[in-house]
């Protein structure tokens, strides 16, 4: 066992290094040690082919509950490995995003609120904030960004404004919208398959906080960017193009709101209906390339398929930890320091969280913690809806502090550096950090005074 504990800290160092250093594409590098971990830990380590099987966890797939719970709500017993679910709801809302954003939903609906507001800097500063929380709770972060990012400069070249706040303002706020629903981040994504919570047990939990930190997060980046949000000269906004110009496909357009509506209605009543998040993946995914038969090609090949094999290599390496009982010591180390003191145990779950998510993906963070909270409950009698709350919060949040800390970031950042607005780490986390901070504050104080 000890040889195999070994390897499988080594491998699990190796491959957070080569991420965070980005020397290599992130699915590389997963994929890689997955294979390095099944060999290697499983293999050499353990001589145990159950430890293989139970990883890859295809046998989950053919399970009646993985498709269907039978209206029991989305419990069932968490997987253990590659969460197939995950997978398959992932590439199922792809696939949606990239048949809404083939007609111009994204680009529509950005010109449609702005012109509601009289393309008011301050206003549309507002709204997009808004706007950007309330999409990045059912579609990626990263979708909400690349598109609301790219539209944020147009118009600011209409308009005549400096768009660098107003991204970053974007950023966070997708992070946080993201926090509040089990479809808005994929660490949400992991816990709520491998616990078996609902879209409205995150929607009443990590939801609340979500909105109570909102209202203070527009407060502070309004008053941090006011004096930033202004027009360089005059513009003469009846010369500037109509939201409709944004539609590429006006069937396709009502075709493809209908189904993000839908996706949205099958989130919701998950819990009721008994159909599971692959099964809601996959029946969007179908009905969204059925829809826009002279296309499939075209939005399969859009598809991000790097970030699925990231997650597959993820899971196989998180296994091993998992498999060599490596993550049951590192919850009882934790319960050890926090003396049984569940305030305490809490405030680092949450706060580490956080910190580590800054600096390191959230993703991987998260799918490594999710059975570390899960032996915690268990040793320390600790319910684990006050654990996995704080493990959401903590990661979801986290990440917004820094440049590096959340796909989104990247993304919107990028975004901006090529349209010749560079955002160097200071000037990001000028606003980030002490924003981060607020909402995490937030977050301990909530989940101190209703689950504890």
């Amino acid at each position: 066992m000890l040889l195999a504990q070994i390897l499988a800290v080594l491998i699990f160092v190796v491959m957070f290094t080569l991420i965070i250093f980005e020397k290599f594409e992130r699915h590389h590098i997963t994929l890689v040690c997955g294979v390095l971990t099944l060999v290697f830990v499983f293999g050499i380590g353990l001589h145990s082919w159950e430890a293989v099987k139970e990883t890859l966890s295809f046998h989950s797939i053919f399970v009646k509950e993985f498709w269907f719970t039978g209206g029991s709500g989305a419990s069932h017993e968490p997987s253990t490995g590659i969460n197939w679910a995950t997978i398959f709801f992932i590439i199922g809302m792809m696939v949606m995003v990239e048949g809404m954003a083939r007609v111009g939903f994204f680009r529509w609906l950005c010109m449609r609120l702005a012109k509601m507001v009289n393309y008011k800097v301050k206003a549309i500063f507002i709204v997009f904030m808004l706007m950007s929380a309330g999409l990045a709770m059912f579609i990626d972060s990263i979708t909400v960004i690349l598109f609301l990012a790219t539209v944020t400069i147009e118009l600011s070249t209409l308009l005549k404004f400096n768009p660098l706040p107003m991204i970053l303002a974007e950023i966070f706020c997708a992070n946080l919208g993201g926090s509040a629903t089990m479809s808005g981040d994929p660490p949400n994504i992991i816990i709520g398959t491998s616990f078996g919570y609902s879209f409205t047990d995150f929607i009443c939990n990590t939801g609340v906080i979500a909105a109570i930190s909102l209202i203070f997060t527009l407060v502070f980046f309004y008053f941090a960017y006011r004096k930033d949000l202004k027009v360089s000269q005059t513009v003469d906004i009846s010369q500037l193009p109509s939201p409709e110009s944004a539609i590429t496909d006006k069937r396709g357009f009502v075709i493809s709101t209908i189904i993000f509506i839908s996706s949205i209605v099958l989130l919701v009543t998950h819990a009721n209906t008994g159909f599971s998040v692959a099964t809601i993946g996959i029946f969007i995914a179908v009905v969204t390339l059925l829809c826009a038969p002279k296309h499939i090609v075209e939005i399969l090949k859009k598809v991000d398929y790097k970030t699925v094999l990231f997650f597959i290599g993820l899971f196989v390496v998180v296994g091993g930890l998992e498999q060599t009982e490596i993550l049951t010591l590192i919850a009882n180390f934790i319960g050890k320091i926090s003396g049984g003191n569940v305030y305490l145990m809490v405030a680092i779950i949450i706060w580490i969280s956080a910190v580590a998510s800054a600096f390191i993906d959230n993703i991987p963070f998260a799918a490594t913690m999710i059975p570390v909270i899960q032996s915690l409950s268990i040793s320390t009698g600790v319910p684990l809806t006050t654990l996995t709350w704080s493990l959401a919060m903590g990661t979801d949040i986290g990440g917004s502090a820094t440049p590096i800390g959340a796909s989104a970031n990247v993304v919107g950042t990028s975004v901006a550096a090529k349209a010749g607005y560079f955002v160097g780490w200071k000037d990001y986390c000028a606003k980030a950090v002490p924003a981060t901070i607020i909402v995490m504050i937030i977050s301990t104080v909530y989940i101190f005074a209703v689950y504890l």
